[in-house]
């Protein structure tokens, strides 16, 4: 989660929503990601997304299901159904996403019957990602 919170500085010094995401595998880093949409322009470049994609390139796979995805908040609809989809075996996320969490929040997507569900831990290191959140809120607000 460190690590995740890491990129998640990155976003943020960027301008971008601060989310990191990493995915490991057998104990290893295989991949990473942070939020890119105000640089690319491009609604789908969520941490999330970014490490799957990553990730699926290291191992050659779109199965991921030897793999836990840590990210610094928790999946959006799209990243729940990206992690769904890639079998993930099991989601660590940060802080909980009351707008648009979907594996808690607003609505859980994997307590569907879906072919694969992801184990899920929420709340990890939850108060220095939710710090990081207002934080880059505030500022954004001060400029405005």
């Amino acid at each position: 989660m460190y690590r995740a919170l890491e990129l998640a500085r990155e976003a943020a010094a960027a301008g971008e929503i601060p989310v990191g995401a990493v995915i490991v595998k057998d104990g290893a880093l295989i991949a990473k990601g942070r939020n890119r949409r105000e640089e690319t322009g491009n609604a789908l470049a969520h941490a999330e997304i970014e490490a799957i994609h990553r990730a699926c390139q290291r191992l050659g796979d779109w199965r991921l299901t030897d793999c836990t995805l840590y990210v610094t908040l928790e999946p959006c609809p799209m990243c729940t159904g990206a992690i769904i989809n890639a079998r993930i075996k099991e989601v660590v996320f940060g802080a909980y996403d009351l707008r648009a969490g979907c594996m808690d929040s607003l609505l859980n997507l994997c307590s569907y019957p879906f072919e694969s569900r992801p184990q899920i831990k929420g709340g990890i290191c939850e108060d220095d990602c939710r710090s990081l959140m207002t934080d880059f809120f505030e500022k954004v607000r001060r400029e405005k």
